[in-house]
């Protein structure tokens, strides 16, 4: 599968009183890099959505598993990829890296997201309805990096 790593700096504004991420700004930091992904792939957003006529690709289901805290002025790697392709849904991980000793990562956070590929309904513009994901899409997300 296509993986894609950034990287990302915590900001003070990221924190919580406690002086750690707080935690529904990971879901935030997720959602930015599953946009990444595509962009990889070869679609902005927006490109997207104008060349296969969806409105996007909202979340249905989201978790996390929380290993290591990140801090203010952490420089943390998100490390980003689709798992599993359905008829219209898509599941996508991300792995969160801190620096360890030595130069090498300390896995710190792993999140889960669900997607599905969504059209605007044809009987009612006002709602959505989920479209199978295009071969081009599943074909540029399976690619080896």
């Amino acid at each position: 599968m296509l993986v894609n790593r950034r990287t990302v700096r915590i900001e003070w504004a990221d924190c919580d009183a406690a002086g750690i991420v707080f935690y529904p700004n990971y879901f935030a930091i997720f959602d930015s890099s599953t946009h990444h992904l595509f962009e990889k792939a070869g679609w902005k957003k927006r490109d997207l959505i104008a060349e296969f006529d969806i409105v996007g690709y909202p979340m249905v289901d989201t978790r996390a598993k929380f290993m290591v805290p990140s801090t203010f002025g952490d420089d943390i790697v998100v490390e980003t990829k689709v798992t599993a392709f359905r008829s219209s849904s898509f599941d996508v991980e991300h792995k969160v890296f801190k620096p360890g000793p030595n130069g090498t990562e300390v896995l710190a956070l792993e999140g889960f997201e669900t997607r599905v590929w969504v059209g605007r309904h044809p009987d009612d513009p006002t709602r959505i309805k989920s479209r199978p994901i295009p071969d081009e899409v599943i074909r540029r997300l399976s690619a080896e990096a």
